[in-house]
């Protein structure tokens, strides 16, 4: 069958993302929707033309009592276009938070971990020009800065896993359209009529926004054109760092005054930077709490941020571990620490590790010899039996105990692109 222009399209885009990625095992996420049906549908004949292993992934977040019989629908699809289909199920929320964006976080996270273990390289979401659009007017109406108009990425990374948009250059009606050409239905979720959802209501907006010229295409530009600017600053970010930040023990050393030299937003990105990777990625900043205590830093006051702290050292600036953001975390010898570390050591019957914390400190007579301040002793890292300390590595109490953690400095760096 001769293919129309735009289903030409739809399936050389969906083919160059993947051939530009050398991707060719991968997982729909697929809801019944119109938009993920009809990218199902395109991989599949993508599949059935070359040597690309396509599956098909639903996350039931079990918040409608219709989403069960959904999911078993879009199995029976999969199964009728010769895809393996897996359903996953959440029952996480707690009832707190934006639900949207509990469930989409959720949502991620499962996707993310199921790839992971089956060896699919990337999961693909059937986000369009449209949903583009009203990421961009949803930022707007929050003022945001560059990153939040910058809007969706084409690829982006979760609990280890890629997960890739490759329609963002189509419209929601090309979708539709192509699907009614195949004759292929979908499901209409009632939550897509349902205002009291922030984007449900930039959907409705978005049509008297069109007469203005504020179209998808057109937004979906100012997303693109943020999203270099982003690129860019990410960039001087990085070149800033190389030149004033160092690792002590997987703490992040600036160079007080060049920092407060850089440029506001430079700067913030590089504190949001060196919180992440003292943090181990566990908590990002609201913008106001960051802007207040950029200004406390740059001023060589202490300050807090994201269960970090940040404190004068001479001429430097530490952005180091907080101990109440560890103080209850206990963990095996082996397994992984705060996000960040490691222990293992000679004897490991009995023991745990958890923070070093006061009493742990005056444990520690040689912890001075390490150049590190009290304040960051206390979250270090430590090998208790009972209330007995066994070992603190970081306190230069080593005892045979060994770590690994966040050591490498051009891994640093190489985080600050993403920030």
């Amino acid at each position: 069958m001769l293919l129309s222009p735009p289903e030409d399209d739809l399936l050389s885009t969906l083919n160059t993302c993947l051939s530009a990625h050398g991707l060719d095992h991968v997982a729909v996420a697929v809801s019944g929707g119109g938009d993920s049906v009809a990218l199902l549908h395109l991989a599949s004949r993508l599949a059935a033309a070359q040597n690309v292993q396509v599956q098909a992934v639903t996350v039931d977040h079990g918040l409608r009592s219709e989403a069960a019989d959904e999911a078993r629908q879009v199995a029976q699809r999969a199964t009728d276009w010769g895809l393996k289909h897996t359903t996953l199920n959440w029952a996480g929320w707690t009832g707190a938070g934006n639900l949207q964006a509990e469930a989409r976080r959720a949502r991620y996270a499962l996707m993310a971990d199921w790839a992971r273990g089956h060896g699919v390289q990337a999961v693909l979401l059937a986000h369009t020009a449209d949903d583009q659009a009203e990421t961009v007017l949803m930022g707007l109406a929050r003022a945001s800065g560059v990153d939040g108009l910058s809007a969706m990425p084409e690829m982006r990374e979760v609990n280890g896993s890629c997960l890739l948009r490759p329609l963002l250059r189509h419209s929601r009606q090309e979708l539709r359209a192509y699907l009614e050409a195949h004759g292929v239905g979908w499901i209409e979720d009632p939550s897509n009529q349902d205002i009291r959802f922030e984007r449900i209501r930039m959907r409705q907006a978005k049509s008297a926004l069109d007469e203005l010229g504020l179209s998808a295409p057109a937004l979906s530009q100012v997303a693109q054109n943020m999203a270099q600017a982003q690129a860019a600053l990410d960039f001087h970010t990085q070149a800033s760092a190389r030149a004033i930040c160092q690792l002590d023990a997987g703490d992040v050393l600036i160079t007080l005054d060049s920092f407060a030299a850089l440029p506001q937003e430079t700067a913030r990105r590089l504190l949001l930077g060196a919180v992440a990777w003292v943090n181990g990625g566990s908590e990002r900043p609201r913008r106001q709490p960051t802007l207040m205590t950029l200004t406390a830093a740059q001023q060589g006051r202490p300050a807090q941020l994201g269960g970090c702290r940040i404190v004068k050292q001479r001429n430097r600036m530490r952005v180091c571990r907080e101990h109440h953001a560890v103080r209850d975390l206990r963990t095996q010898p082996g397994e992984l620490w705060d996000n960040r570390w490691r222990l293992s050591g000679p004897d490991e019957d009995g023991v745990t590790i958890a923070a070093l914390g006061e009493q742990g400190v005056l444990q520690c007579p040689n912890w001075r010899e390490t150049g590190r301040p009290h304040v960051a002793m206390l979250a270090a890292p430590a090998v208790w039996r009972g209330s007995d300390l066994v070992a603190a590595p970081l306190a230069g109490m080593a005892n045979g105990w060994r770590f690994e953690g966040p050591m490498d400095e051009e891994e640093f760096f190489e985080t600050l692109l993403s920030h």
